[in-house]
């Protein structure tokens, strides 16, 4: 089973696509609102380095923006 966490705003168009995708694919993942959990906030930029959303880890692996291809490849999907 994957382990997926996504890191978003709920204004950030990337982050929608990304959680859109993941749907259309029928992978679960929990999704973090960074912009109201300042906590969150902060393990997204301990994991990634990053500040900008979103960030997606998946199984260990951290992905910021949204990578299509290398989240199909994460996941295994074609």
């Amino acid at each position: 089973m994957n382990r997926i966490r996504v890191f978003s705003t709920r204004t950030c168009p990337y982050c929608n696509m990304l959680k859109e995708f993941l749907r259309e694919n029928n992978i679960q993942f929990e999704d973090i609102m960074v912009d109201s959990d300042y906590n969150a906030a902060m393990e997204m930029i301990r994991i990634s380095g990053q500040r900008g959303v979103p960030v997606a880890e998946i199984n260990g692996n951290v992905v910021v923006g949204f990578d299509q291809e290398r989240i199909k490849r994460l996941l295994n999907l074609n």
